[in-house]
């Protein structure tokens, strides 16, 4: 597809649904690293080159997220999300070790536009409502990690899904909207790092509660996957790490065949 055929595809979609492309960087440290089903961590390189790389490709928004901050009772880096952002100007949301309305204004002072909780929000809900209470439903996301543990049924792990909660995935993302949250990322452990597809019952039921966008992750590993997702539930966004760390896609091969499928994307050149 050409420059001006992209450029009218995007016109034709312009009543189409709305779709957000984000990169999943899940770090360690100083460097970017990926597992399977959050096991087998590999060291990838540097987050401030994949971040860099994407950026340039179009990707729409970034997600960062500290893997192991909350399990190591360690507070978030905003030195290391400032190196992040140097060269990337697009929306941020960070996530990983966020306890307190002084660790997320730390990291929105730092360059980030969103920060995603998980542990603290499962072992203190009432977090959710004091940091949208201060910074506005719109700077926080509810980051669910969801196990199935049965037909139809998920619990929400947290600490890199090590631990378990006792929630059930559906009930609890009610729960995190009813107490401020302006976004849900779920991610599928079942599905994350095997490239296989996203969990479609898994969004498709929590996408039945939600009233705020939900951003799917965990699973995508060819652009037939991302049209799947979004024919068949309501996510608002795709977060993609595996298959584009790898370089089995790339956002800008993902935005073209959205707008093929006549789904409307942010214009990119």
């Amino acid at each position: 597809m050409d420059h001006r055929n992209l450029q009218e595809a995007v016109i034709t979609t312009e009543n189409a649904r709305h779709v957000r492309l984000a990169a999943r960087l899940d770090v360690k440290g100083p460097s970017l690293i990926k597992g399977i089903q959050f096991e087998g961590l590999r060291i990838l390189g540097s987050p401030k080159n994949f971040a860099k790389s994407y950026y340039a490709q179009g990707v729409d928004e970034l997600i960062y997220i500290d893997h192991v901050a909350s399990l190591y009772d360690r507070s978030p880096s905003g030195e290391l999300l400032s190196e992040v952002l140097r060269e990337v100007f697009i929306p941020v949301t960070v996530g990983g070790g966020i306890r307190s309305v002084e660790d997320a204004r730390g990291l929105l002072r730092a360059g980030a536009d969103k920060v995603a909780l998980n542990t603290a929000a499962t072992r203190n809900p009432r977090l959710i409502t004091e940091l949208a209470e201060t910074f506005g439903s719109q700077c926080i996301v509810a980051s669910i990690e969801a196990k199935q543990r049965g037909p139809g049924s998920w619990e929400a792990l947290f600490e890199a899904g090590r631990q378990s909660t006792g929630l059930d995935v559906v009930e609890w993302a009610e729960e995190v909207v009813s107490r401020g949250a302006g976004e849900i990322l779920l991610t599928s452990i079942d599905k994350d790092g095997l490239e296989r597809g996203f969990d479609l019952d898994l969004i498709r039921e929590v996408g039945r509660v939600s009233q705020v966008p939900l951003v799917a992750s965990g699973g995508m590993g060819k652009y037939e996957d991302a049209y799947e997702i979004l024919r068949e539930t309501t996510a608002d966004a795709l977060a993609v790490g595996s298959a584009a760390h790898y370089g089995r896609i790339t956002f800008d091969g993902l935005r073209r065949g959205l707008i093929r499928e006549a789904f409307a994307v942010r214009p990119f050149e």
